[in-house]
């Protein structure tokens, strides 16, 4: 029988390609009893709603709604924060930052105070130094803010594994950790396919490749590539929030890599950066610490050394 869950409601701030996409797959599953999606434009929020809440009679029972008001945030078990400006053609996430932490400034002044129940899921890119400016402006404890990080570079990670081998993706496990941007990290030090260490796979059944290639062309580039292609990313991102969504709202205690706040993590300090975590109803329950080969701590290392410098530029920490 499926897991019933509690009355839930879910705000989206934001109501572009990413927040858009994210509110109608949530209608489809069936995870919230309520949405409201908010967007300073406000007839794009109610169109988004309007046409949504059509199709409402095919789904499980559920409330659409929209505003360019962040009142209704108050009594929110999930608020996704979707909004700032998009990525543009061969411009990295972090270019990004001065424009959209505005933006993020602009949004939670005008938040009313929020439940202590309420978790922060921050989409937005750059996704870890949002995060870290969510955890700074909301107060919330840094259980309870959490960023989408390398969710959805991990499964890029292992869909791409599994297309090299002609496997069912869902039987490759492995994490991308650090940074959601250019300097990530793929531990494949502890890549295994069902039971089977990488390397034991491909000594029992052969076809070992070129992983930095394989890395870089369908993780690493993958945004760049679909960016380029149609100008922004919506549907893996969406389906990545589903799950992340479903592991909170139905106190699953899911293991994901999302980023959230490092208190003397393995030697890193004071930053946000994705790990895989165990989430639950309360946000993070506990932070993973998976073996890496030396080169892939430096690099992870590296990682957070590239974010810090970014939070200090913006004066973020103190």
């Amino acid at each position: 029988m499926p897991v019933s869950i509690p009355r839930s409601k879910i705000a989206i701030i934001g109501a572009g390609a990413v927040g858009s996409t994210y509110a109608f797959a949530l209608s489809l599953r069936g995870l919230a009893r309520e949405i409201l999606i908010i967007d300073i434009d406000r007839k794009r929020a109610e169109g988004e709603a309007i046409d949504m809440s059509h199709g409402l009679p095919l789904l499980p029972p559920c409330d659409i709604s929209a505003s360019d008001r962040t009142d209704g945030v108050a009594d929110a078990d999930l608020i996704v924060i979707a909004a700032g400006v998009g990525q543009k053609i061969g411009e990295t996430r972090l270019e990004l930052v001065g424009r959209n932490l505005k933006v993020f400034q602009s949004i939670f002044n005008s938040m009313p105070a929020l439940s202590p129940n309420t978790l922060i899921l921050v989409v937005s890119n750059p996704v870890d130094v949002l995060t870290y400016a969510s955890l700074k402006y909301s107060g919330l404890p840094p259980e309870r803010v959490i960023g989408s990080g390398t969710s959805l570079d991990t499964h890029r990670f292992r869909n791409a594994i599994a297309e090299h081998f002609n496997l069912d993706s869902r039987n490759v496990h492995g994490y991308v950790v650090g940074e959601h941007g250019d300097s990530e990290v793929p531990l494949w030090s502890s890549v295994h396919i069902g039971s089977l260490p990488l390397q034991d796979f491909c000594h029992q059944f052969g076809g070992d490749f070129d992983k930095n290639t394989i890395f870089e062309q369908q993780v690493r580039q993958a945004a760049y590539r679909i960016i380029e292609r149609k100008g922004w990313t919506n549907y893996g991102i969406a389906v990545a929030l589903v799950s992340l969504t479903e592991a909170i709202l139905r106190d699953q205690n899911t293991v994901l890599c999302v980023s959230s706040y490092l208190r003397e993590y393995s030697g890193i300090h004071d930053v946000c950066l994705s790990v895989p975590c165990v989430v639950n109803r309360q946000g993070i329950r506990q932070w993973l610490k998976p073996p890496m080969y030396e080169q892939e701590y430096e690099a992870f290392a590296q990682s957070a050394s590239i974010i810090g410098n970014t939070l200090d530029s913006l004066h973020l920490r103190k």
